[in-house]
Order: C-alpha cells, then sequence, then structure tokens
C-alpha cells in the first residue's frame, strides 16, 4: 500500500475537504471525460444527494460544484476569479471550461439538492450528467467524495479499495504493526521509511519541494487566522475569536504570568485560526482532511515557536509521519465523516 504525502496532504480550500474539494475535483475529471468523449457537448447539470445534499449549503457544495464545472481545481484556486464567474454565471448561464465549447449552466435548474434519492455507494454522492444541443443527457457519471478529498467513481468503489497499481516500494506496510516491524528490522524511523517510499516514486527534489510547499500554506493560513477579525460567512454571524486571544497571548509574554495551560492556549489558538481559515472557505491543506486541518499545523507551529533547539529541518520528518499514520487510517478504515462519524 502506497499512499503519497501528496494524496494525504493537499492543497485546497474549506470549508470541508468532502463537501467542496471532493465535488470541485469530481468536477474537474468529468470535464476530462466530457473533453475526451467524441460527443458535441451544449450543457451540463449536476445532482447531489445524501450528505452532499443535506449540508451542501452550509458547505459550499454549490458553489465548490459549479467552480469546478468551470474548471477551477482545489490546489490553484484563485478567490477572485471564482466570484468573478460565479457573478457572470448569475447573468449569462453559462460556463466556459477550458478546450471545451461554452456550456449552458443555470444555478437554478441545472443543480439539483436530491434529499430524497440516496445513492447506496457512500453518504457523499453525486451524479454529473452532460448535455447536447436538445438538452438531452449524453454523457453521466456517478462520483463519491469518500474524505479528504479523494473522489471516487462509481464503478471505482463498486471494484473495492483502490489498489497500488505502481512500481513497488522498499516499505510497503499496510498495518501498523507491519510498519513499526519494518521499523525494527531495517533500524529506520517512521518518516526515514516513508521518505524512501516518496523518494522511490518522486524523487528527492520533488519531496523537498512539495513538503515544503505543504508547510508554506499551513504557516500562512496561521498566519492570516491570527490577524483577522470580524464576522465568519454563513448567516450564524460566529465572530473569529484566534486573533483576540493570540493578541491577549502576546499581551502576557514577558508579564511573568505563565500558567500551566499557556502550552494548551498557544496549541489551540493555532489551531482556530486554520479552522477559522477554513470556516472563511480559505487556503487550508487536508491533514487528512479539512476537519482537520488545524490540528498538524498548529502542533508544528507551537514546535518551532516554543521548543527550545527547534529546527525547521524537523518539518519534513513530522510531516512524513504523520503521512504514514493518516495512511493506515484511510486504507483500512476511514476518514470521511459522513461514512465513519
Amino acid at each position: 500500500m502506497f499512499l503519497s504525502v501528496f494524496e494525504m496532504f493537499k492543497v485546497g480550500i474549506g470549508p470541508s475537504s468532502s463537501h467542496t474539494m471532493g465535488p470541485m475535483v469530481a468536477a474537474a475529471r468529468f470535464l476530462d471525460m466530457m473533453r475526451a468523449a467524441p460527443f458535441q457537448f451544449a450543457g451540463v447539470r449536476a445532482s447531489l444527494h445524501g450528505s452532499l445534499a443535506f449540508t451542501g449549503v452550509g458547505h459550499a457544495t454549490d458553489r465548490a460544484t459549479i467552480l469546478g464545472l468551470a474548471g477551477f481545481l482545489p490546489d490553484t484556486y484563485d478567490h477572485a476569479r471564482a466570484e468573478d464567474v460565479l457573478s457572470s454565471l448569475a447573468t449569462d448561464h453559462t460556463l466556459h471550461p477550458d478546450a471545451l465549447p461554452p456550456l449552458r449552466f443555470d444555478p437554478k435548474t441545472d443543480l439539483v439538492f436530491d434529499y430524497d434519492t440516496q445513492l447506496t455507494g457512500h453518504a457523499n454522492g453525486m451524479i454529473l450528467m452532460a448535455t447536447d444541443a436538445q438538452g438531452d443527457v449524453i454523457l453521466r457519471q456517478v462520483f463519491y467524495s469518500i474524505g479528504g478529498g479523494f473522489v471516487m467513481t462509481e464503478e471505482e468503489l463498486a471494484n473495492g479499495k483502490a489498489t497500488d497499481e505502481g512500481a513497488p516500494v522498499p516499505f510497503p506496510f499496510k498495518t501498523a504493526s507491519e510498519m513499526l516491524g519494518m521499523a525494527k528490522a531495517s533500524g529506520k524511523s517512521i518518516a526515514a521509511m516513508k521518505r524512501a517510499n516518496e523518494e522511490s516514486r518522486g524523487g528527492v527534489a520533488q519531496l523537498k519541494s512539495g513538503t515544503a510547499r505543504l508547510w508554506q500554506v499551513m504557516n500562512d493560513c496561521i498566519d492570516r487566522g491570527l490577524t483577522t477579525d470580524g464576522t465568519l460567512p454563513g448567516g450564524l454571524n460566529v465572530k473569529r475569536r484566534a486573533k483576540g486571544i493570540h493578541d491577549k497571548l502576546q499581551a502576557e509574554r514577558g508579564m511573568n504570568l505563565t500558567a500551566p495551560h499557556t502550552v494548551n492556549d498557544w496549541m489551540a489558538v493555532y489551531a482556530m485560526a486554520v479552522n477559522e481559515e477554513n470556516a472563511a472557505g480559505g487556503q487550508v491543506v487536508t491533514a487528512p482532511t479539512n476537519g482537520a486541518a488545524g490540528v498538524l499545523p498548529a502542533t508544528l507551529r507551537y514546535y518551532l515557536d516554543h521548543v527550545p533547539g527547534a529546527s525547521t529541518a524537523h518539518i519534513q520528518d513530522f510531516l512524513l509521519t504523520a503521512a504514514a499514520i493518516g495512511g493506515l487510517v484511510k486504507y483500512n478504515a476511514s476518514i470521511s465523516g459522513a461514512e465513519a462519524g
């Protein structure tokens, strides 16, 4: 079993990896299917089912699906451009994805929240359809958003767990027992084994640049959350708290007022900063889901900012170890909240 660190930790957008990143990725895959098909397309439609329907508006699933059909991807998401596309769509009812003709799409009629039809494969189901000039469906695909931004078609899910069809890796552990056994036999740490696996597939340079970018996005997300106040979107008038708590913690530094719980306060405010950015639809890193996006960067940021002797050289070790453990959970159980709770 090999799940890359870049599969476990993806750069994406909030508020939910299953409900925003997954549908956007599914839509991108559907556009690729359209580009490869020998048909003349004139429009697209979508229906959301199960959890994607019932919590879709609150999790911006409708918005993510539309933007995915317009050609957006989570890791290159441009908020300003997305707002322009949605504004134009409201009046001209047309999407313009690359390498496809203009596609009719009216959000009021072509995006359906189907609360009554439960797709059988997973709680997060959606159907994407492409139509011809007469409005008849000529291409259709069921997708499931299975957690952490991972997406599978109906056929892929029916065939069971995703299998590793790539070249073999030095340490192919599939369970925690296998991982610990290989570590003992080889004398290597979990991070060292995971690094060997990653480098055997993608090379040293890719791993270095990729993990550096993951941490940069995580750290930037913390910084934005610590310096932004106001009210979170969504209509519930939830006020941001991270900035105020952080300002207070900063003011207490050097005043000989450090309490035993201060470590937890710093860890919590870093995590809260990420969670508030996620809720606001900002750029985050799934770790391995958006719901858990604050925990890993908060731990790493606390280590770097507060632990004597901390070194940025250990960032990669931390991310590799976390990815190895997260991969075991995903492979043997589930990281989907809608599926596993």
